[in-house]
């Protein structure tokens, strides 16, 4: 009878020791959903045609033309909109790719041709948008609403920028494609690593969650701290990891908010020819 206290002493422990983790538990899901209803309609799907043309040496070529649906975050109540550029003109990207494979790669050639871009909003509205600025040094495109909306959109504050440690929590949001309705997603992701050269950026975990690239990333103190988008480089040589399957020159990062704000200043209003693109100013 006197072990009785003892295993119950032990019991009471094991419940006291149980609740932080609980309570952690409940306080991550509390701030993601806060930042989920404050932020969700911020991310949006953009609807594009897509027409892909490659050519292989020996080969010759060939077009494929596919309607895709793409995330994207609003930057700006008059709708301009971020996107990954390789999420919607991925030819550079596998360009790179192939780099370094064998010397007939710069044979290789793939381009990329855009038509009906629309915006799809929540309540089914449909906005027609152009491209107006490219930025292939960052992979962002922006895109703008053909005519100014109707009313406001809900668009994130890209000057309220935060910054992160690596093993961070960080709240990101998404929304999903037509099989799951379009509904809106929110997801929980952790910084492997903070890349400080030559440029600030983050790099997700490689859990797989339900975030895509053009998804915009949030400190669990509910500021932003990017947009997904992929970084790629060329090198002579490289292609795939002898025990991986992903190409060596290429990751999914998470571009701080302040180089996106940049970079959305410069994005011109949505006229015919007024169409921008950045020149490359980094070395990869």
């Amino acid at each position: 009878m006197h072990h009785m206290p003892t295993v119950a002493f032990v019991i009471v422990l094991s419940v006291l020791a149980s609740r932080p983790a609980c309570s952690r538990a409940d306080e991550l899901a509390e701030r993601g959903r806060d930042i989920f209803k404050k932020n969700q309609r911020a991310v949006i799907t953009v609807q594009i045609v897509m027409k892909l043309k490659f050519s292989v040496p020996g080969l010759g070529g060939q077009a494929n033309e596919s309607r895709q649906d793409l995330t994207g975050t609003v930057v700006d109540p008059s709708g301009l909109t971020v996107l990954a550029l390789s999420s919607c003109e991925p030819a550079d990207m596998f360009q790179n790719m192939m780099a370094g494979m064998s010397d007939e790669e710069t044979k290789f050639k793939m381009d990329t041709e855009l038509s009906d871009i629309k915006l799809l909003l929540d309540d089914g509205t449909e906005l027609p948008a152009d491209i107006v600025l490219r930025d292939k040094d960052l992979d962002l495109a922006f895109i703008r609403p053909k005519t100014r909306p109707a009313s406001p959109m809900l668009a994130l504050d890209l000057s309220k920028a935060a910054t992160a440690q690596v093993l961070d929590q960080v709240i990101t949001l998404n929304r999903l494609g037509k099989a799951a309705g379009r509904a809106y997603a929110v997801s929980v992701e952790r910084i492997s690593a903070v890349v400080q050269k030559p440029r600030l950026f983050y790099i997700p975990g490689s859990e797989m969650t339900s975030t895509t690239l053009g998804s915009p990333a949030f400190t669990l103190e509910g500021n932003v701290l990017g947009v997904f988008v992929t970084r790629s480089v060329s090198q002579k040589g490289s292609g795939y990891g002898m025990f991986s399957f992903r190409p060596e020159g290429l990751t999914t990062i998470i571009l701080p908010a302040g180089d996106v704000l940049k970079a959305a200043k410069q994005a011109p209003e949505a006229k015919s020819g007024d169409e921008q693109k950045v020149e490359p100013t980094e070395k990869k």
